[in-house]
């Protein structure tokens, strides 16, 4: 038995590399949540500012995504895969020299694209294995894969805390280079090889579209620069951001292969229903995520590793409903109760201080569970039913690329109610803004026409 299931098309030796890369990326963001005040400790600065810790990775993400996901659709997703992990790796050494915040900066922007090939390069391998064999929609593997990242965010605050109190923050870098150069071992030993490699140089410049990623990573400095000004609105930042988009807009219009394929993205309602609605989940959930983390060490004053503790049962529950979300018959009802979720959360940090008992805290935390488990098993679902079949890879990084945007706004939000400390004001205001956009998204969700019917996820995608 255990011989069949680690020779299954999607077994063991197959999906354990895939998962645990997928770990990397909630790792590096997880831990960070309770460093942030050490780090601003150490470093001499505000809670805005380290805001730019979190914004820089996820905009370096947000480009680097599709375009990892569209070198694996061109060059193969096992050597994409292989790269990107020794990105990260490398920039596990370069944490622990790291001196000042903008190296830091520097450091989480490495992290930022070595994690970037991760996700769309195991989708390719998937999406390459069910095509072949003529299977459906491998849910339980795929979402084996989310289980594993989603247990990552269940210990790595805690992690981050222990790692912290014991070593310093230097330390939660440390942890990139074993495990990155773990994960690499095991594609080397188990995934199979991508075909002779024909493409060269020429191919690369001609099929990565490096001026729509420029115009793109313009509009999101742009749009960060507008979002984490804590001088006053800057209209230079909001007409910088407009002409970008609206440059990029006009000339990935005409462009053959545009970085951003804004014709592919017209042709597919559902698909770009289904982006906004991860800018908007992902918006929510990275909010409180880091402003909780925050909140608990300035304002009730728990140590990195007793924020960490207690931000764990919201982890273990998000990792329970990322396995009770692939065996749903539809994914309109893992949406709706992700998103509801979310609306009760908001509810509980509203009632909540500094003086709150820590049942309290804990119980509403927990809610904030579920829209990251079985959220991200369903979209993850849709976006592979909703994706063509040849761009499933840059499908999947633009996936994360619309992710990372809500967490880039989540960034700003925190920077606009924490400012220099996270206070029992600012977490309320936090909740109110949330809880508002919670059930605006909840009632959308229930009448949302574009969500794949339950009966697409028992045959083959039919996309070409």
């Amino acid at each position: 038995m255990t011989s069949k299931r680690l020779e299954s098309p999607f077994g063991f030796r197959f999906v354990a590399p895939l998962a645990l890369g997928s770990t990397l990326n909630p790792m590096n963001s997880t831990m960070l949540t309770t460093a942030l005040v050490p780090i601003a400790q150490s470093l001499h600065v505000g809670a805005a500012q380290t805001g730019w810790l979190i914004a820089g990775l996820y905009m370096t993400s947000a480009v680097a995504q599709p375009t990892m996901g569209r070198l694996g659709d061109l060059f193969g997703p096992r050597r994409v895969y292989l790269v990107s992990l020794l990105l990260v790796a490398l920039a596990g050494v370069l944490g622990q020299i790291a001196s000042s915040l903008f190296e830091l900066v520097l450091v989480r922007i490495l992290i930022g694209v070595g994690t970037s090939g991760a996700y769309p390069a195991a989708m390719r391998l998937f999406r390459n294995r069910a095509d072949a064999l003529g299977t459906p929609p491998p849910r339980v593997a795929m979402g084996v894969m989310s289980l594993a990242a989603i247990s990552t965010v269940a210990v790595g605050p805690l992690l981050g805390g222990l790692l912290t109190l014991a070593f310093g923050w230097h330390a939660i870098f440390a942890v990139n280079l074993p495990l990155a150069l773990l994960a690499g071992f095991f594609v080397l030993l188990w995934i199979p090889r991508d075909p002779p490699q024909t493409q060269g140089i020429r191919v690369l410049l001609k099929e990565i579209d490096l001026k729509g990623v420029g115009l793109f990573t313009g509009f999101l400095v742009s749009l960060m620069s507008l979002l984490m000004n804590q001088k006053g609105f800057s209209w230079v930042s909001l007409a910088a951001a407009v002409v970008f988009a609206l440059v990029l807009g006009a000339y990935s219009r005409k462009k053959d292969k545009p970085f951003l394929d804004v014709r592919m993205l017209a042709r597919n309602k559902p698909l770009v229903v289904t982006y906004l609605r991860v800018l908007a989940v992902t918006t929510i959930t990275y909010s409180v995520f880091y402003g909780f983390a925050q909140w608990l060490e300035s304002s009730p004053g728990l140590s990195a590793a007793q924020a960490g503790l207690v931000t764990l049962p919201m982890s273990v529950v998000a990792a329970v409903s990322s396995v009770s979300g692939v065996r749903t018959k539809g994914l309109r009802g893992p949406l709706a109760v992700s998103i509801g979720a979310a609306v009760l959360g908001c509810a509980g940090l509203l009632i909540m201080d500094h003086a709150s008992s820590l049942w309290l805290i804990t119980g509403a935390f927990i809610f904030f569970g579920i829209p990251q488990g079985a959220f991200s098993t369903a979209t993850q679902t849709a976006i592979y039913l909703q994706a063509p079949a040849k761009d499933i890879g840059s499908a999947a990084g633009l996936q994360r690329t619309f992710g990372y945007i809500g967490a880039i706004v989540a960034a700003s939000l925190l920077s606009f109610t924490y400012a220099s400390k996270a206070s029992d004001l600012g977490l309320h205001e936090l909740a109110w803004i949330l809880g508002a956009a919670s059930v605006v998204l909840f009632i959308l969700t229930l009448f949302d026409r574009t969500i794949p019917q339950a009966s697409a996820l028992t045959s083959p995608p039919r996309h070409p």
